[in-house]
């Protein structure tokens, strides 16, 4: 056991020796702590081992020595053989160094300036490159300074993008850069609050400028509207021959020179009109447009541009609070919002999104709106017709307008529909008032014509035919109709004319036109026409003699209707019998008027005889009478008589009518003369007088005043007076009591009050003068009759009542 523990160690220790030999000193720390760490003295034979292997190397080291001495010795005798030379080569390399200091010296001054030189050549190329840099960067904002200057706003914003993009950058470690970099924020909003300005200043100018933009727009377009329609009147001219009046007013020939002329005018109008863009610079919107668009704040610049607009719209849509006293107000109002939505249009056009197509359709549903309320309220202030033709031409030429810009304007269009309305009305006062002077200014009598040319003169204006009146060949004439009957026609058409006028340009057909025609002139005839007449035959002053001419005027102007329809026909090419037509309904205002005026005729014939029954003076208390009829009586007799006369030249049956009235109101009035409250006794010398007076009547009857009656039909209207008075002045009361209901009774047309109240009158014995005197003192026995009688007539009236 020992021996093997003994051959380990030495095992080992050769081990740890050669690692030692093999491995660098600072590794052999565990090595060694290694020996250490093994059995109790263990490094004593450690050492050993250690001592013994330097002895061995040592003899190494000695036998090597021994081997190598004799080189050793050799080479050390060589080295002192050259180490004579060697010192006389360091003399020579001293001495050749002195000289070559000496003789470098200059060389290392010239050196040293070559290099200070080279240095500054090199400082100056890296501040030359450097300047290159810079040079640029310095020249751009010299360039962004002038493009401010000169209000190069857009160019500057670009200048100051390539700024910061492409030169700053590279010279960036320079403050001057930095300065710069910082400055140009600033100058951005300066550029921002200038074009806003700018922009501002624009909204004003282009709110001042708009009535001259409109204006012109709506020149062009009327002067477009004028070539289109001197065109179609060309065409129409050179294969058509149209009617006597056209749609545009009354007959123009238009010779193809004068179209010719026209047209050249036209250009040459057209040459001298501006455009929107030469009237507006609008270079400030689009460069402010530019500014926010590059300035990446675009949508702020479209919202603060729309609402500026459209507060500008609704102050154009404000009109003036007199604008409906003149077209030139119209005229300015029109022109202001034309020239708004020609500049919105424009600027629609022209820039890319900055207005869009739903915000323009916006304002203008909006402005369309407000235009037509302003429209409706102010031309509702306008009376005169002339005024509101001008307003519709202006509307026509507005929507025309608008429309050539793409506006829709189907509403204004409907809207003239109701301008005309106004117009009608205002030419309905006109002619109103037309027709009043002409029938203040009538003398209501026949028309005297002297010669052939005033036959011909009045019968171009009126169309009246007469064969008889044609056949005499002597002047002078006298036409039946009075002065006003052909001023009436010939206003009556130009009302046509006047209403034909607003129908112009409002793109209508034929059909439609003539129907707006009928109706106005329908409108002119029932309304305004038969007013005048209705009012004329009520004045006072119209005396019976007017009435009759009014008659024979109604009369003569309700045949006048065909003709008028007629009229109407050759200016609207619309056949009559087209379906749906207007009729024309004069026929019924002459009618109407005419029935009137009778009416008028018999009421003023009683008033005229109420006036004559007034003049009667009767002594009632009279014995006997004058033998003579009356002379109030004979005077309204000769009145009729010659009234009637005139009644002559009344048509149809209308003389006849107003006689037999006449004579039944005299009759009344006679009955009710002799029956009157306030008459309480009559005499029979009165009751005879009173009777001469009804045979007057009675032959005025008979004599056929007026032409046309049958047998004694006029003296019926006397029957109910002569019956009474026959009664009492044969005093044949046993044949009236006996035959009393019976219908062939001679008295049947005397009522029993009647007789009793006119006794009652002759019976009273109260009074002076009482005529049963003379009764009582010729015959007692005829008192008792007459109370017998008045008892027996007192039955029949209470009978009646019962």
């Amino acid at each position: 056991m020992a021996d093997t523990e003994s051959l380990e160690c030495v095992t080992e220790h050769e081990r740890i020796l050669q690692e030692i030999e093999s491995t660098e000193t600072a590794c052999v720390g565990p090595t060694l702590r290694s020996i250490y760490d093994d059995q109790p003295n263990a490094h004593k034979r450690f050492m050993e081992k250690l001592d013994a292997r330097i002895r061995n190397h040592d003899r190494e080291i000695e036998k090597m020595c021994n081997f190598h001495h004799q080189g050793f010795v050799d080479a050390i005798t060589e080295l002192l053989k050259v180490r004579a030379d060697a010192e006389k080569l360091l003399g020579q390399v001293r001495d050749t160094n002195r000289r070559l200091q000496e003789a470098g010296r200059e060389v290392t001054v010239q050196t040293e300036d070559v290099i200070r030189c080279r240095i500054q050549q090199r400082n100056m190329a890296t501040t030359v490159e450097k300047m290159q840099l810079c040079i640029p960067v310095l020249e751009m904002y010299s360039k962004l300074k002038e493009q401010l200057e000169v209000k190069r706003y857009y160019a500057a914003l670009k200048t100051m993008e390539q700024l910061e993009k492409v030169y700053i950058p590279r010279v960036s470690q320079y403050r001057f850069c930095q300065i710069m970099a910082e400055n140009l924020p600033r100058l951005r909003e300066e550029i921002k609050e200038i074009s806003m300005s700018d922009l501002k200043d624009f909204l004003e100018s282009i709110r001042k400028h708009s009535d001259k933009v409109g204006e012109t727009a709506m020149r062009q377009a009327q002067q477009h509207r004028t070539f289109n329609s001197a065109v179609a009147k060309q065409a129409s001219t050179g294969h058509y021959t149209g009617p006597a009046y056209s749609l545009s007013a009354r007959t123009h020939h238009t010779h193809n020179g004068q179209m010719d002329e026209e047209m050249e005018e036209d250009e040459e109008a057209d040459e001298e009109i501006l455009t929107a863009q030469e009237l507006v610079d609008f270079s400030p919107v689009y460069r402010c447009l530019h500014i926010y668009t590059v300035l990446g704040d675009r949508e702020t610049f479209e919202n603060y541009y729309r609402k500026q607009r459209k507060k500008q719209a609704r102050l154009v849509l404000q009109p003036q609070a007199n604008m409906h006293e003149t077209v030139e107000g119209y005229r300015r109002y029109f022109n202001q919002i034309v020239g708004f939505f020609v500049v919105e249009d424009h600027i629609l056009n022209a820039t890319r999104g900055l207005v869009t197509k739903a915000f323009t359709d916006e304002l203008w549903n909006m402005a369309l709106a407000k235009i037509i309320a302003v429209l409706r309220t102010h031309s509702s202030y306008c009376d005169d017709p002339d005024l509101v033709l001008e307003l519709k031409n202006l509307i026509v030429i507005f929507a025309d307008t608008l429309q050539g810009y793409g506006f829709p304007v189907t509403r204004l269009f409907d809207l003239l529909f109701e301008v005309r309305d106004q117009y009608n009305e205002t030419l309905l006062k006109k002619w109103a008032l037309v027709f009043r002077e002409i029938f203040e200014l009538d003398n209501y009598s026949p028309i005297p014509v002297e010669t052939e040319e005033e036959y011909k003169s009045v019968i171009s204006r009126f169309p009246f035919h007469d064969p008889e009146l044609e056949k005499q060949q002597d002047f002078p004439k006298k036409l039946p109709m009075s002065q006003s009957v052909p001023q009436i026609y010939s206003q009556v058409k130009e009302f046509i004319y006047a209403s034909l006028k607003f129908s112009e340009s409002l793109h209508r057909s034929s059909t439609e036109i003539d129907d707006m025609l009928r109706k106005s002139t329908n409108l002119l005839l029932t309304r305004i026409l038969s007013s005048c007449l209705q009012n004329l035959i009520k004045k006072p002053h119209i005396g019976l003699t007017e009435l009759v001419q009014i008659i024979i005027n109604s009369t003569h102007l309700e045949q006048a209707c065909r003709y008028l329809e007629e009229f109407i026909t050759n200016i609207t090419n619309v056949s009559p019998e087209t379906v749906h037509t207007t009729r024309l309904y004069g026929l019924s205002t002459f009618k109407d008027a005419r029935h009137a005026a009778e009416g008028e005729i018999y009421t003023k014939l009683n008033q005229k005889i109420d006036e004559f029954i007034q003049l009667a003076d009767y002594d009632w208390g009279m014995a006997e009478s004058d033998g003579r009829a009356s002379g109030y009586l004979m005077d309204l007799i000769n009145f009729l008589r010659s009234t009637f006369q005139v009644f002559t030249h009344l048509p149809g049956k209308v003389a006849q009518t107003a006689c037999m009235s006449a004579c039944k109101h005299l009759s009344t009035s006679l009955m009710q003369m002799l029956l009157d409250s306030e008459l309480k006794q009559v005499s029979m010398g009165a009751i005879q007088q009173f009777n001469l007076d009804v045979i007057q009547c009675e032959l005025f009857a008979s004599s056929e005043p007026v032409p046309g009656f049958q047998g004694d039909t006029l003296q019926l209207a006397f029957i109910d007076l002569r019956q009474l008075l026959d009664l009492f002045m044969v005093w044949d009361w046993s044949t009236y009591l006996a035959d009393y209901g019976q219908p062939n009774s001679k008295y049947l047309r005397v009522n029993p009050a009647t007789a009793l109240a006119l006794l009652e009158k002759m019976k009273d014995t109260s009074k002076k003068n009482n005529i049963f005197s003379q009764f009582r003192k010729n015959d007692r026995d005829k008192q008792k009759l007459i109370e017998t009688v008045v008892k027996q007539l007192r039955s029949l009236v209470n009978g009646m009542s019962s």
